[in-house]
């Protein structure tokens, strides 16, 4: 029981930590871009007094250094929501260093009655698996489609992504992680929050594709 406590405060701990990083994530990447608007008038000032001056070398300069510090900023994923967005830009992120294709659509309420721990715990082990499985195909067949939107009174998430071959599984079984031993725990944490929280979860392996549906209701 001792040991069980332990755990549980050791995976509560992490958890707290991972939803801090997604925070102060996504509040520097909106300082950054609070900071770009706010700068934008001191940059056409420059370009306007390059361009007088016959300097197009150097406004081309400028302008290169200007794209490359905006695409820095991009947000990626804008959902309406700012736990979301955090959570969505920091994982897509990863998936573009790992030059995954990423296909996103997501527009949801700027609140949810989902705790904002388990919303995290759901999107971040659905992408984070989806990541794993396309990091082992060849670059031009990596993909993950993200869809989240209001269905009625529940938030619809979906998360597929490439994969070689089909899974196998039997009736009842989750569908087993790729991953070394003992780091499966992700699906079935997800498993677990999505139930603690009166939602429904699905897979689905096609040939060439794995999909996860989640329904989570909204009060």
């Amino acid at each position: 029981m001792l040991f069980e406590k332990l755990i549980e405060k050791k995976i509560a701990s992490y958890q707290n930590e991972i939803v801090r990083k997604y925070y102060d994530e996504v509040e520097n990447m909106y300082s950054k871009m609070r900071g770009w608007r706010h700068d934008y008038r001191h940059h056409i000032q420059v370009m306007k007094a390059h361009m007088a001056n016959g300097e197009y070398d150097e406004t081309l300069e400028y302008l290169d250094r200007l794209d490359e510090d905006l695409t820095n900023v991009e947000t990626v994923v804008r959902t309406g929501n700012r736990m979301a967005d955090a959570v969505l830009n920091s994982k897509l992120s990863v998936a573009a260093a790992k030059k995954i294709t990423v296909k996103a659509d997501a527009n949801i309420p700027v609140s949810l009655s989902t705790p904002e721990l388990d919303f995290c715990i759901i999107i971040g082990n659905l992408i984070d698996n989806a990541i794993e499985a396309c990091a082992g195909l060849r670059e031009e067949e990596r993909l993950i489609r993200v869809y989240l939107e209001m269905k009625g009174h529940y938030l619809y998430v979906s998360v597929s992504n490439t994969a070689s071959g089909k899974k196998k599984h039997k009736f009842g079984e989750i569908f087993k992680s790729t991953k070394s031993s003992g780091h499966g725990f992700g699906l079935l944490r997800t498993d677990e929050v999505v139930r603690k929280n009166g939602g429904y979860i699905t897979r689905a392996s096609e040939d060439g594709a794995f999909t996860t549906e989640v329904l989570l209701p909204q009060q």
